[in-house]
């Protein structure tokens, strides 16, 4: 069993950064692909990025490519996701998953198997 915690969540101006965390307890964390999710208001989840367990593979929405980075800290059971040239699109609950299969390229929501309660990231415009 993993729990996963976000934080680093808040308000920004647009074209401005943010970088969330997700702590995550259990010694099985470095085997797991992590991903972060994200829901707007009255939208589905939808996938940001994703890492694999080395930190080794990486892939991303097309909507956040080139924007954001995923990256992790095996030692720490720490994944970030750093976020730059935000705009208000951007605006949503961000969640940390895991995916205990450690699966490469998966970006269904659910393929991952456990959830962090989410962090709001607010852009204003």
């Amino acid at each position: 069993q993993v729990q996963l915690v976000e934080s680093g969540g808040g308000l920004v101006q647009a074209g401005g950064s943010l970088r969330l965390s997700c702590a995550a307890s259990g010694r099985t964390f470095s085997t797991y692909t992590m991903g972060w999710f994200r829901q707007a208001p009255g939208k589905e989840r939808m996938f940001v990025a994703g890492i694999n367990w080395s930190g080794g593979s990486t892939w991303y929405a097309d909507s956040v490519k080139g924007r954001f980075t995923i990256s992790r800290d095996n030692a720490k059971n720490l994944v970030y996701l750093q976020m730059r040239s935000l705009n208000s699109e951007d605006t949503a609950v961000y969640y940390c998953a895991a995916d205990r299969q450690a699966s490469v390229g998966v970006t269904t929501a659910f393929l991952y198997d456990y959830w962090g309660q989410g962090t709001q990231v607010t852009v204003s415009s």
